[in-house]
């Protein structure tokens, strides 16, 4: 159990599924006992190995099912009352949510150089041997992943995380309705997009630049925090960053998490598939 969080990490951050990593962790763990003592000399490199080509099998199948999804398809969140689940992942080295769907840009193995690489820490050597290629390969892999989500090769992934005082004055001005500093809020080339999977109501397409996010906000967001005339959105602990919440009685049905740039919301991302919510807890930050 030594290795449980570093390859529960790697394969959240593989598949972006709280429950296809866990799956496959258990899945891992129980292959490994079987293995003989005298082939696990190095048992990181080959645990991480196994993850490996279990999330490129996992991957492989979820690509289709994605290819015939409702609208846009969003990495499974989680919160803070997730105990065991923030203490296997939130590290400094964890990458955001942000770039959790920046990853879906990449094929498999790109995927796989980037995560290893940029959110664990293995050096281009360990990477090489894991994935049976020469290092000149893996940076290369690694440059083109860049390349495709956006990124300098050469500088570190910059922190994207709104902090808890500006994520609550965001959720105030939902509250109040306030256009003009909601708007104030946004870049003017902010994306905002909603995952329901076809089983809730949400945007099909993202929706792009302030005006129409603002509307979409104070809108369809709006109305569906609304309950008994008041607007019940609270602040989580969201995959190691601050984000919203929207509940009913029944509990949340929604949650909401910001990329920041500038101090300006450039992406945001609205959870309201109910079963990607199912490792979402019941607690808030007030």
């Amino acid at each position: 159990m030594q290795y449980k969080g570093l390859l529960f990490k790697l394969a959240y951050q593989l598949t972006g599924s709280v429950s296809d990593a866990e799956d496959v962790v258990q899945d891992v763990f129980l292959k490994a006992y079987d293995i003989p003592p005298e082939r696990l000399a190095e048992p990181r490199a080959y645990l991480c190995k196994m993850v490996t080509n279990r999330c490129r099998d996992l991957n492989k199948a979820a690509r289709k099912k994605r290819e015939q999804y409702y609208g846009e398809w969003l990495p499974e969140p989680f919160t803070s009352s997730d105990d065991g689940l923030m203490e296997t992942i939130v590290r400094d080295d964890l990458l955001s949510y942000a770039m959790l769907v920046l990853l879906e840009r990449l094929s498999t193995t790109e995927r796989v150089v980037f995560v290893l690489r940029e959110a664990l820490g293995f050096a281009y050597h360990e990477i090489a041997e894991l994935l049976d290629k020469n290092e000149a390969n893996c940076r290369k892999l690694f440059s083109r992943a860049s390349a495709k989500m956006g990124l300098n090769p050469d500088e570190a992934v910059p922190p994207e995380a709104a902090g808890q005082e500006w994520v609550h004055d965001f959720i105030a001005a939902l509250k109040q309705g306030n256009m003009n500093r909601i708007l104030s809020m946004l870049d003017q080339d902010v994306v905002l997009v909603s995952d329901g999977g076809g089983k809730v109501a949400a945007a099909v397409e993202p929706i792009e630049t302030r005006d129409p996010v603002a509307r979409f906000l104070l809108g369809p967001i709006r109305q569906v925090a609304m309950v008994d005339g008041e607007v019940i959105i609270e602040i989580g602990h969201l995959n190691g960053q601050y984000g919203m919440m929207i509940k009913s009685s029944e509990g949340i049905h929604t949650i909401g998490i910001f990329h920041v740039e500038n101090n300006m919301i450039r992406n945001l991302y609205f959870v309201r598939n109910p079963d990607k919510l199912k490792h979402v807890g019941k607690g808030a930050i007030v």
